[in-house]
């Protein structure tokens, strides 16, 4: 009789697959296998979680990305901090048990919530974007971050992502800490409903909203995260 729980099973199950999908590869979908061969990747400080090879990891340069991004980072917290990963080897990286989603840009911009980047790679560009029109009204703010260009972007969401298409005329309002990303073209307005302003507790996404209207996609997940609090 076979046992159900053998040890030999356990490992067999749950190793680490070669699928050879490139750089970046989905091990499940909480674990991202990230490839370099005498290359290097940005991640999300913190973000490994194991790795073998020869791989180096030096955190972000306090001007590597100008001076701009130097202040945004400096009072966005952790979220927007980034580790430079070079060398040859695997990276396995992981965000708090995040579900991972893996898309590429090609010679486009999104933009990605500041704690929802996990990684991308080096041809992409980056730049921290803070919405002052609703700083005030949240704990931590609210940044992004706007990535450019032509390469591989991984993010994560609290369970399964759902993408809102936005069309003129048909504008998509969403709450601000269920925002994960948003396509480049799109500007976010903000809009307070008084009628359910609270002066106790934290805003909700019913008292503060984002607006987005013209052409171009939100997407958001099942969960709301509060910036300026643990994940």
């Amino acid at each position: 009789m076979s046992d159900r729980y053998d040890l030999e099973e356990f490992v067999a199950a749950s190793e680490q697959k070669e699928l050879h999908q490139g750089v970046f590869e989905l091990e499940n979908d909480r674990t991202l296998e990230i490839n370099l061969d005498n290359s290097m990747v940005w991640t999300k400080l913190g973000a490994m979680v194991a790795y073998r090879g020869g791989l180096k990891f030096t955190r972000e340069g306090i001007f590597e990305q100008g001076i701009g991004n130097l202040l945004k980072k400096m009072i966005s917290k952790e979220g927007a901090r980034l580790t430079r990963v070079e060398g040859t080897g695997k990276l396995y990286a992981a965000d708090y048990g995040k579900k991972i989603t893996i898309f590429r840009l090609r010679n486009q911009s999104v933009y990605v919530n500041a704690n929802d980047v996990l990684a991308f790679e080096p041809t992409i560009t980056n730049e921290i974007k803070m919405m002052r029109k609703i700083a005030g009204m949240m704990s931590g703010g609210l940044f992004s971050i706007r990535l450019s260009g032509t390469g591989l972007v991984a993010v994560t969401t609290h369970y399964d992502p759902l993408t809102l298409i936005v069309k003129p005329g048909n504008p998509v309002f969403s709450d601000p800490n269920a925002t994960v990303a948003w396509s480049g073209d799109l500007e976010p307005q903000f809009k307070t409903d008084l009628s359910l302003k609270t002066f106790f507790g934290r805003g909700s996404g019913e008292t503060f909203q984002m607006q987005f209207e013209g052409d171009g996609f939100v997407v958001v997940q099942p969960y709301e995260e509060f910036y300026g609090a643990s994940s």
